[in-house]
């Protein structure tokens, strides 16, 4: 397979200077007179760059990156979906581009309709009582969870001993911030030897000083946890909570929910599970959903149906209160309505059995040649390892970029040696699969000093990482 990326030696654009004439948004006329006297400014730090070198600029970059619009995106616990287009030009109606987010309630019915429909989907696709649309990330999901947890126990008088929040040692590393953000002591269970939760090391941990259990179902490992059920009873027999982080939701929709698995609260990925854009920093959203006696404290403002039409709700007796600027992030919530809308419940099953079937598919095409730990069966995502072929996970996903397409999540979970995660999600072609796995083939055979010498045909060839995380540079000044 032949591949090049594009490589430019491309200037920051405050570098820029177009050298011919152009025009700055408002400089003359009636925009500029609009302004208040007092509210304008003489110079703005703006580059003189025309319309078309700005537009070259940004096309360029865009030539040197790689996007779910490009190719396969298989990073393990990311669920990296084609963006569909529909729900790219939905989102772009005029009706929805423009209007203001402090627009009175009666000239957004529309737009409240919308986000009612999707606390509905959500509430029925989760099987739980009530959902706040509000949270801007799965992060920002998770950490909300934890203020609810914290609300509850503050509310019954708890809150000075329920000082400890579990997890597992595959967890997502956003759990445990997520604990220690919302002032909980964080305690670690080990896995048991078929990559679940090891059930009566759990027992010994779970104690009066328990306050919740934030796990993913199925794991990190991509596997189902089939001791949900005695776990959901450990847990409220002592009087805690269960968190089911929402990130391995696409493996489950339509065949099992966190409610049906005695979760207490749930955030929801729409960027992963539901097809909207994310990476980069966002956009994103989290909603979060739970059961009816946790509603009180859900964040502000739902969205309610009456007779007289949609509104929002602030009447929440306990609420955590508002997470987020106006209502979340609206385009984000407008495209996650579309796909479910579109693909309906028989489609959303479609695709969990689509997304867990490309999985094994990988894993019994890659068994033999590379190590695959804990049990045979794989859920939406699988970790493999390459310890057994004498090559580093790191140079095998460097070889990997010069064959155009992108490799999979390295070293994360912690728990596995060399480890690579793939989640190939139902929108990958067995075209594609079958390139990829014959590509990471190739790299198991591939001799060490070859291996080191990948990429060559990226813009930005093996960098230093270890430099490149204790000599952080964090903005374009350098």
């Amino acid at each position: 397979m032949s591949y090049r990326q594009a490589s430019y030696d491309e200037p920051l654009i405050r570098d820029m200077e177009s050298g011919t004439t152009y025009e700055l948004p408002g400089e003359t006329g009636d925009a500029q007179s609009a302004i208040p006297e007092e509210l304008r400014r003489d110079e703005l730090r703006l580059p003189g760059v025309a319309e078309y070198d700005v537009v070259r600029h940004f096309t360029r970059l865009s030539q040197m990156n790689y996007g779910v619009d490009l190719g396969f995106y298989p990073l393990g616990s990311c669920t990296m979906k084609f963006n569909p287009k529909y729900a790219d030009a939905i989102s772009s109606f005029e009706s929805f581009r423009d209007s203001h987010p402090l627009s009175d309630q009666s000239l957004v019915q529309g737009n409240l309709r919308i986000m009612y429909e999707l606390q509905e989907y959500l509430r029925e696709i989760s099987d739980m009582d009530a959902v706040s649309l509000q949270p801007l990330a799965g992060a920002h999901g998770e950490f909300t969870g934890i203020l609810i947890v914290r609300k509850y126990f503050e509310k019954s008088g708890e809150l000075d001993r329920r000082t400890e929040i579990i997890v597992p040692d595959s967890a997502h590393g956003t759990n445990p911030a997520s604990a220690a953000m919302a002032g909980f002591d964080v305690r670690e269970v080990p896995s048991g030897d078929d990559g679940t939760v090891d059930v009566e090391a759990l027992r010994k941990l779970v104690t009066e000083k328990t306050a919740a259990f934030m796990i993913t179902n199925p794991n990190t490992l991509g596997i189902f946890e089939h001791n949900i059920g005695e776990i959901a009873s450990i847990f409220h027999e002592k009087g805690a909570l269960l968190y089911y982080d929402g990130a391995n939701f696409n493996a489950i929709l339509g065949h099992t929910s966190p409610g049906l698995m005695g979760f207490d609260i749930v955030h929801f990925n729409l960027h992963k599970t539901f097809a909207t854009p994310h990476g980069g920093g966002g956009p994103g959203s989290g909603p979060i959903a739970v059961k009816e006696r946790l509603k009180e404290f859900l964040p502000v403002p739902l969205v309610e149906k009456s007779s007289t039409g949609y509104a929002f709700n602030y009447d929440l007796k306990s609420s955590v209160g508002k997470v987020s600027s106006f209502y979340g992030a609206f385009g984000v919530l407008l495209r996650a309505w579309a796909y479910i809308t579109k693909n309906g419940s028989d489609g959303l099953m479609k695709n969990s059995l689509t997304a867990v079937l490309n999985t094994n598919y990988i894993r019994a095409r890659l068994s033999g040649h590379y190590s695959i730990p804990f049990k045979k069966e794989k859920m939406h995502e699988l970790v493999l390892s390459s310890s057994n072929t004498g090559r580093k996970a790191l140079d095998i996903a460097k070889y990997i970029l010069d064959s155009g397409m992108h490799p999979p999540t390295v070293y994360f979970p912690l728990i596995v040696r060399e480890s690579m995660m793939i989640e190939p999600t139902e929108t990958v072609s067995k075209h594609d699969l079958d390139t990829y796995c014959d590509l990471l083939i190739s790299g198991a055979r591939a001799g060490q000093p070859e291996l080191e010498k990948h990429p060559v045909s990226t813009p930005v060839s093996r960098i230093d990482e270890v430099r490149a995380a204790r000599d952080l540079k964090l903005n374009w000044r350098g």
